[in-house]
């Protein structure tokens, strides 16, 4: 799985600050938080006509994950709305669209460390793209990486952060080996996640997925849990083993990148058949019924 250039994003304009300008052209200042040490948050969003899925999950998590890292002046969910609306608008975009938010404390007086540096308040970047789900719905293919995910007296997954290197160290793994993503296990070797995606199993007609102890909360995630809860599929959330995923019926991803994605083989071993499973396809169709229908709507 590798992202290709959409020509439609050539001329893009970003909005950083407030301030809307052509890709080429913009930027922030090498004193920035998030130059300094990766010192920001940030959110995926998914824009279906006219309407973003899920908005006030995502800017609810932006602002938690902002206040447990002691940011000042965290803007409302109201002038974020603004911002991103301003974004949508000048590039002329009402569906198939992938916005980055990202959230950074703001530009130090100097160089250093120390949150007290940051006087200015936080720089918020608005960053929309042209871009479908980028996971292949013919299947993934998994490894497992050696890198392992933080637990919440490491980092706490909790914390929606930008500093992404365990992740990236993770995928440099899974494109040596010539898959599409790698499982990241916690320090325990239970699953968490994968580098970029939460994932499930279904075993004898359950759904599965690991527990939060070790990953983000996924707000996809949640929502396919919803769909479950709604429709009556048995599912379970705890702690998983690699054995236990080598041996399911189905395995998927989920991802406001990606939405859901059904997995094919791990570790070069088959999932159940080898083919998507008929609970990930009907789980994927019900998903698509919910975006379709549901979200806040910020471009006529």
């Amino acid at each position: 799985m590798f992202q290709k250039f959409d020509e439609r994003n050539r001329d893009l304009i970003v909005n950083v600050n407030g301030e809307l300008v052509h890709r080429d052209k913009a930027g922030i200042s090498p004193f920035d938080s998030a130059v300094q040490g990766g010192d920001a948050v940030w959110e995926g969003l998914r824009l279906y006509d006219g309407r973003i899925f899920a908005l006030m999950e995502h800017l609810a998590r932006l602002r938690h994950s902002a206040q447990a890292l002691a940011f000042e002046n965290i803007p409302a969910d109201e002038a974020v709305v603004n911002e991103i609306r301003r974004t949508l608008e000048a590039n002329g975009m009402k569906d198939g669209v992938h916005i980055r938010l990202t959230l950074t404390r703001g530009v130090k007086i100097t160089s250093g460390m120390d949150p007290r540096l940051n006087q200015s308040g936080p720089t918020l970047i608005v960053l929309a793209e042209h871009k479908a789900p980028v996971y292949s719905k013919k299947g993934l293919s998994l490894i497992t990486s050696s890198q392992r995910r933080s637990p919440p007296d490491c980092l706490d997954p909790k914390i929606h952060h930008a500093n992404l290197l365990s992740s990236i160290l993770a995928k440099i793994q899974a494109n040596a080996a010539g898959a599409d993503d790698a499982i990241m296990l916690d320090l325990r070797g239970f699953i968490a996640e994968t580098n970029a995606t939460h994932l499930f199993m279904v075993e004898a007609g359950v759904v599965r997925t690991p527990t939060l102890a070790a990953c983000p909360e996924g707000i996809t995630r949640a929502t396919v849990l919803d769909i479950c809860r709604t429709q009556d599929i048995p599912f379970e959330i705890g702690d998983l083993s690699l054995t236990e995923l080598y041996r399911a019926d189905e395995a998927f991803c989920t991802g406001t990148m990606g939405e859901l994605a059904g997995v094919t083989t791990v570790d070069g071993r088959a999932i159940g058949n080898g083919a998507i499973g008929p609970l990930t396809k009907r789980l994927s169709t019900l998903f698509s019924e919910r975006t379709a229908k549901g979200g806040t709507r910020v471009v006529v």
